[in-house]
């Protein structure tokens, strides 16, 4: 019997509501979280996904304590964040979407500051500072200008930034925005890192490909809405009604593709290189095994019956209507 791990963010039927300026069209408030009920375990890597004004920034804002909720609760290692706000926030790690870097600092000096505002004890510093520069991959930068940083190592400072006071959990909004491919490659592997040092990481993205890189577990929300959460695996094989299925053989003379067309319950047969088929399949694993045996007694050799995964971005895409609040 397994064991659930602790929780590291709880929210529990959380709520924000905005009022609207008298005048404006439609209706008189907006509602960017609407009754969430999340569990975020010790040691996931966490997506929070959704369409454009779903809600995702203002419920990361609430969870560090900088916005107050307009109904609910949220507790975040164990401490309630309304009640004891400063206690919560000394162990979160936040990354805003768009975040202040000083041109004219030196990248230790950057650092040594965001330490001392956290009230780390003064002989800690020097060390911590150089231990995020190691973890980061900017030792060769530790007395160089931010100006002249390129925007995947400025990328990495800022979660040095947050990671400084060594929190447990760190919260990134966006933080791959603008990156290039070995950019997007390299923060990927600094997050993994993180999380292998016991950080629980919540993260949003619009990059959906890297989050099915990174995440263990995925929420989607829309509409301030909860969709759908779970284990990413989990979440991939709900969001299908139809499960792709790949057969490769080894007979250089047997029609798979017309063999395939003609079976129940297969549609969208394609060819695949050198001698394959790739289909959507309506049945279970009984019914697939089924079709792999009449395979071979029709005299195809198969050396390979392989799922094709559903992309996070077509689950998402079937479950949000694109609804923004």
């Amino acid at each position: 019997m397994s064991v659930e791990a602790p929780a590291a963010i709880v929210l529990e039927n959380l709520s924000k509501v905005y009022d609207l300026p008298p005048g404006s069209a439609g209706a008189a408030q907006a509602v960017a979280a609407d009754n969430l009920n999340l569990r975020i375990a010790a040691g996931e890597v966490f997506g929070l996904v959704g369409p454009n004004g779903a809600g995702k920034t203002t419920t990361l804002k609430m969870i560090c304590g900088l916005l107050v909720p307009t109904a609910g609760r949220i507790v975040v290692n164990g401490i309630d964040v309304e009640r004891d706000p400063e206690a919560a926030q000394g162990g979160i790690g936040y990354l805003a979407d768009f975040f202040s870097l000083y041109d004219d600092l030196k990248v230790w000096e950057y650092l040594d500051y965001f330490a001392h505002a956290y009230k780390m004890a003064p002989e800690t510093i020097a060390g911590r500072v150089t231990e995020v520069l190691g973890v980061l991959g900017l030792e060769g930068k530790r007395g160089a200008f931010i100006g002249g940083l390129s925007r995947g190592m400025k990328q990495r400072l800022g979660i040095g930034r947050a990671i400084i006071h060594d929190p447990q959990v760190l919260v990134l909004d966006e933080p791959a925005v603008g990156l290039d491919p070995k950019g997007r490659i390299e923060f990927r592997q600094l997050v993994r890192e993180l999380n292998g040092q016991g950080k629980t990481v919540l993260i949003t993205s619009h990059l959906l490909h890297d989050l099915e890189e990174m995440c263990t577990s995925i929420a989607i929300i829309e509409r301030g809405r909860l969709l759908r959460s779970g284990r990413l695996g989990q979440i991939l094989g709900e969001g299908v009604r139809e499960r792709r299925v790949r057969i490769m053989i080894a007979s250089p003379g047997f029609a798979l593709v017309e063999w395939l067309s003609r079976r129940e319950g297969v549609t969208g047969v394609t060819g695949v290189a050198p001698i394959g088929a790739q289909f959507s399949f309506a049945g279970g694993e009984a019914e697939l095994a089924s079709l792999v045996k009449a395979l071979v007694v029709a005299g195809a050799s198969v050396y390979a019956v392989e799922p094709v995964g559903e992309t996070l971005e077509k689950v998402v895409m079937g479950l949000s209507r694109g609804e923004v609040t």
